[in-house]
């Protein structure tokens, strides 16, 4: 009860970091026309803070503080993601470190309070375990933010709910998060989704209680995309899906979400995606946590052209957080029929 009262403080502390950028501020992107057909480029990291506060978590200060410091040097060197997808940004010093980044659009997602659109929902089967974080209360919120390049012109978002979480994970608010990204020269938005769902034995319930939340909080996820999703945009879903070593969890999750794995594609040699990064084995999806899903608008395709990982100790910047960085970029393309229009 100590640890959970400790972590009741953390929710006093700052708002998540919230930045609106203007239409006219954001930069041109790169178009090239060929033929027929025009092309442009967006990357989009997905990166676990690791901003647990203290008891989780204690001297993450530093790190996070690097973490922010970094990704704005890249930023004036003009080398960082043009969208992050944050989870664990539940400290201070993990929401100082989103607003330090150097994004000039910032979304965050569910907060504490926001409630989840599912609801009549049968409590999970078992003997719910107070002392393992399902006593019915929420401390957080559910620790996701999108910064962004370029502009943000509409958000959404959704909570999974007292009746979709097992164990510790209950103490936070997860969900997901939609924001839709304009990108000045692309003739449509594009639609990225973030989440972050349920842990498996850090929940500290057993495997039964928290698999079945991961399988509500899929088909939770699902109805948002259903409910929030413009078919004429591309679409990108990131985040912390938890479905390391876990076939059940895949199995479960892939019925309700028929979107293309990144990984499924980088991994195929003849796919024209460029590998920067150690993979093992034929299913490396299999060995992570961190993933990217996609899927074409009505006219405007989109397509891995290369993955890497960040801050993993290597080339792209020293380990900062128990998770690496998962970078991803996609080729956008449309017909050259189809004309941008001024603004967003």
């Amino acid at each position: 009860m100590i640890a959970i009262a400790a972590l009741a403080l953390t929710a006093c502390g700052p708002k998540p970091p919230l930045r609106v950028m203007a239409c006219d501020a954001a930069p041109a992107v790169p178009v090239t026309v060929s033929g027929e057909a025009a092309t442009a480029t967006l990357t989009v990291l997905t990166y676990n803070l690791e901003g647990l506060g203290w008891p989780a978590r204690k001297g993450r200060a530093r790190e996070l503080k690097a973490i922010g410091e970094r990704l704005a040097a890249m930023h004036g060197e003009g080398t960082a993601p043009d969208v992050i997808l944050f989870q664990e940004m539940f400290s201070s010093a993990a929401k100082r470190a989103v607003a330090a980044s150097g994004y000039p659009a910032i979304a965050p997602g569910p907060r504490r309070t926001t409630p989840p659109s599912l609801s009549g929902q049968d409590k999970i089967p078992g003997k719910a375990k107070p002392l393992k974080g399902e006593a019915g209360i929420r401390l957080l919120g559910g620790g996701l933010a999108i910064a962004s390049r370029y502009p943000i012109v509409d958000t959404a978002l959704d909570a999974y709910g007292l009746r979709a979480c097992a164990g510790l994970d209950c103490l936070a608010n997860k969900g997901v998060m939609l924001a839709r990204i304009a990108m000045p020269g692309v003739p449509t938005p594009v639609d990225i989704y973030n989440t972050h769902m349920n842990s498996r034995g850090a929940s500290g319930v057993s495997e039964a209680r928290n698999r079945e939340a991961h399988a509500r909080q899929a088909v939770a996820a699902s109805e948002f995309i259903a409910r929030t999703q413009d078919l004429a945009f591309p679409l990108i879903f990131g985040g912390d899906f938890n479905m390391r070593h876990s076939e059940p969890r895949w199995e479960e999750f892939s019925r309700y979400h028929p979107l293309t794995l990144v990984h499924e594609v980088c991994v195929d040699p003849g796919a024209g995606c460029d590998v920067k990064m150690s993979w093992d084995g034929d299913a490396p999806w299999m060995d992570t946590q961190d993933l990217q899903f996609f899927a074409d608008g009505e006219r405007l395709t989109v397509r891995p052209i290369k993955v890497e990982a960040m801050f993993d100790g290597g080339p792209r910047g020293p380990q900062l957080s128990d998770h690496d960085g998962f970078l991803v970029t996609y080729e956008l393309r449309w017909p050259t029929a189809m004309q941008a229009k001024p603004g967003c």
